[in-house]
């Protein structure tokens, strides 16, 4: 009888010893598909970014039913859409905002406060890409002395660079030079820009490279630019173009040698007269010769060959340059995305063929948006202001002789700052604060002025909503000066004719941002999202470390 309960035992203990193996085997099994389908980074061979200059969130809506499959469409079906994504600083301008997209963060951290500033410094103004130190290279003129020696932090492409000890490789290129030299970051292997006149040819600086490579040289022998000199006619029937303004009206800029703002824009009978090669700038067609050169650059350096991710950064300058010359309601404005629209189509149709289709991913988004033109708005009703910056200086300069004696107490004024001269602020034995505070008084009573804040509030307080916000994170303490002023919405202030760009507001800040590709979910949030979450957010996808400076947060619904 013990002998039988005895063997019961064994038998039942053995089984339960099966079955936790069997469980466990089956947890180990669990949790190895886990950890393959749940990997720590996604490594595309290819990342592109993609920034379109002056582009407005509503561009892609409004001209929507004009788009094709391939470009913008594709990306939003197929990708992942940030319907309200905005810059989070001021000023909206090219520079810096091409910098905000790729550092993670805002001028008071990177350092680049506009396109040009007074460097309190040397007493001069600078420009946010030129370096004398260098040299041009692929031209005789000064257009190639630029590096990103401005910018004070790292890059997303310089992340990725230094995450592969310099294996993989970082192409920038736009026709604008600091549209490719700040993307292109401090390691970048080259940044290309387009030297326009009468050579149309792509260029370099020194601080890259001391000559071109073939494919470079080779590109600019061919002259392929020489095609696009043509008259600019719209892609589609212009009568289909109903989204916009009538094409003959007093609020578009001209070409010189032109009588009336109307297509065709004959450009070989206007060549010479408006710069040669520099009048595609302002057309659709330097964008379509960025794309040109993007592709040669892609098979010249055999970008996504390999498993070791390379970066290209293309910025389309050619919209800003149309958007100040005709406007943001324009039909050349109109004209001008449905032919980039295209030429996107015809980038990713390209990569898929030379990467593979789901080997790379896209980031798409914009330097800044822009404003209508106030002069329209005038006419339609809508409240606008004009801005005389030379009665503003006249009527500064008298109160400040007034009120202190001299005139040389402001050193600068530019980009809506005040720069005063600290020297003499301190032999006056007048208080810093003081002065500040006065200055802004009697600014904010100017008619065209909406807010005014000093250094010191922009030192001792911390804002987190509202301009205020917006105004602390475009002040660079070494950099900004003493007292900022905000002009009103839709301030009329350099032109009657083309749109701007520059304020906090947020017709000026509300800008696309599509992601697209390999380890990007396909979906959509209105939530707020900020131009320095991109970098965090392909930082956080690539699992490479943050640029140095980064503020911005990881965008989560976007990664699959």
């Amino acid at each position: 009888m013990y002998q039988r309960i005895f063997k019961a035992f064994i038998l039942i203990f053995a089984l339960v010893i099966t079955s936790g193996n069997a469980t466990a085997q089956r947890k180990s099994k669990k949790n190895n598909a886990v950890e393959t389908k749940d990997p720590i980074n996604t490594t595309p061979k290819l990342v592109v970014g993609i920034v379109v200059d002056q582009m407005r969130y509503d561009y892609l809506t409004r001209f929507w039913n004009h788009y094709e499959n391939g470009g913008f469409k594709r990306m939003v079906n197929e990708g992942f859409n940030c319907k309200n994504n905005h810059y989070n600083y001021a000023p909206t301008n090219t520079g810096p905002g091409h910098t905000s997209v790729y550092t993670g963060t805002t001028p008071a951290t990177h350092g680049v406060i506009s396109n040009n500033w007074y460097d309190k410094a040397t007493g001069t103004s600078v420009y946010c890409a030129s370096d004398d130190s260098y040299n041009s290279v692929g031209t005789t003129s000064d257009a190639g002395k630029m590096s990103p020696h401005r910018m004070q932090t790292t890059t997303i492409t310089d992340e990725l660079r230094l995450h592969t000890q310099m294996r993989g490789k970082t192409i920038a290129i736009a026709i604008k030079d600091r549209g490719a030299v700040l993307p292109g970051g401090h390691t970048a292997n080259a940044a290309y820009w387009f030297d326009g006149n009468t050579a149309g040819n792509w260029i370099t600086s020194t601080y890259y490279m001391n000559e071109l490579p073939k494919w470079v040289a080779d590109f600019n022998s061919e002259k392929s630019v020489a095609k696009y000199k043509k008259p600019w006619t719209t892609l589609k029937p212009i009568n289909t173009y109903v989204e916009s303004v009538m094409d003959n009206n007093a609020y578009e800029g001209l070409f010189k040698g032109e009588t009336a703002p109307t297509f065709p824009h004959d450009f070989p009978k206007l060549w010479e007269e408006n710069g040669s090669y520099d009048i595609l700038k302002s057309s659709p067609y330097g964008n379509s010769l960025t794309t040109d050169f993007a592709l040669a650059a892609v098979d010249g350096e055999g970008l996504g060959a390999d498993a070791i991710p390379d970066f290209l950064a293309v910025s389309y300058s050619s919209t800003d340059y149309a958007g100040h010359k005709f406007g943001v309601d324009s039909k050349e404005i109109q004209d001008t995305y449905i032919q980039l629209d295209r030429d996107l189509a015809r980038l990713f149709s390209a990569l898929d063929k030379k990467v593979g289709v789901g080997e790379y991913t896209v980031f798409l988004s914009a330097d800044h948006a822009a404003n209508p033109v106030p002069a329209y708005l005038k006419d339609k009703k809508v409240l606008t202001t004009i801005f005389d910056r030379k009665v503003m200086l006249e009527e500064l300069n008298e109160y400040v002789k007034f009120t202190y004696g001299t005139t040389d107490l402001i050193k600068n004024i530019s980009n809506n700052q005040i720069f005063l001269d600290h020297d003499v602020v301190k032999n006056l034995d007048m208080n810093l604060k003081d002065v500040q505070e006065n200055l802004a008084a009697e600014i904010l009573g100017y008619k065209a002025i909406d807010h005014v804040y000093t250094a010191y509030q922009m030192w001792q307080n911390d804002y987190t909503r509202g301009i205020p916000h917006l105004i602390q994170n475009g002040y660079n303490e070494k950099r900004s000066g003493d007292v900022i002023y905000v002009q009103k919405p839709n301030t009329m202030s350099y032109s009657s004719t083309g749109s701007s760009h520059g304020s906090p507001y947020i017709y000026d800040t509300h800008t696309p941002l599509l992601f697209f590709g390999k380890g990007i979910k396909n979906g959509s949030t209105v939530a707020r999202t900020e131009i320095p979450d991109i970098a965090a957010t392909m930082a956080a996808l690539l699992g490479i470390s943050f640029p140095s400076g980064t503020t911005g947060k990881p965008i989560v619904e976007v990664l699959d």
